[in-house]
């Protein structure tokens, strides 16, 4: 991790969240270890964003119920609830960009971290300004117009027995229950709404979904739409509403779709 000023020793004052500007990014970062967090509230203060801390999921709501979170910094090893049950509660409760920052790195340990709904995963030590980067790259895909069309904020499309409302990034099924998305999964959904019946080759969804972002597992789509696959798949229809086609690439396949 590159270092930049000595850290502080504590985040405690930065536990209670001030009162935030709408048009400022407000990040929460979830790390215990003292340095670390010291580190990462200067570095990112620096590049102007509004920064709170927590380490408890309890810290964690009570941040929530002060401020929209527009990105979450999520440390995996912490001394109450672990990083992944909080990363449940975010994504069953909020729709925070959620950055994973961990020093597990094998494969299985950050296809775990965006299984569970991750937007990015990070190892430690990491460098400073690629997590800068990175930060960068996930907002700019919560404002993307692929994901909230600027000009229709109330767009729907309805699907095989779905609505899809993009703007509150969520799914409703025929018999009312609400299924939360990520902002990566409702960007992907949109895609393919908007591109029925059209073979995407992996790369080519990377592309849309990560612009010129560097080091972007190729997995990552491939996990992405297993997910997605399986929030399709509480209406009980036995053939895949996205279907993988061999050796070119994924098509979305409804029986109808409106919008």
């Amino acid at each position: 991790m590159s270092a930049h000023n000595p850290p502080s020793s504590s985040c405690e004052s930065e536990k209670q969240t001030p009162s935030l500007e709408a048009e400022i990014p407000h990040i929460l970062v979830v790390e215990d270890d003292p340095e670390i967090c010291g580190l990462l509230q200067r570095y990112l203060k620096r590049l102007g964003y509004q920064v709170s801390t927590a380490v408890t999921l309890a810290e964690v709501m009570a941040v929530q119920q002060n401020a929209p979170v527009d990105l979450t910094l999520l440390d995996l090893m912490l001394p109450q609830e672990d990083g992944q049950t909080i990363c449940r509660h975010l994504r069953q409760f909020s729709d925070t960009r959620i950055v994973m920052l961990s020093a597990l790195n094998d494969l299985r340990d950050r296809i775990s971290g965006l299984d569970l709904g991750a937007d990015d995963y990070i190892s430690k030590p990491f460098d400073l300004e690629e997590l800068g980067a990175r930060i960068r790259a996930v907002l700019r895909r919560t404002t993307s117009p692929v994901t909230l069309p600027a000009a229709d904020q109330t767009l729907q499309y309805r699907f095989d027995n779905w609505l899809f409302e993009p703007a509150k990034r969520a799914l409703y099924a025929q018999t009312g229950i609400r299924i939360a998305l990520t902002g990566s999964e409702t960007d992907l959904l949109l895609i393919f709404c908007q591109n029925v019946q059209r073979v995407f080759p992996r790369e080519e969804l990377l592309a849309r979904m990560h612009g010129e972002e560097k080091n972007v597992d190729s997995r990552a789509i491939d996990l992405l739409i297993s997910r997605l696959r399986r929030k399709l798949s509480h209406q009980g229809r036995q053939l895949e509403l996205i279907r993988t086609i061999r050796g070119d690439g994924y098509i979305f396949d409804p029986d109808t779709i409106r919008s």
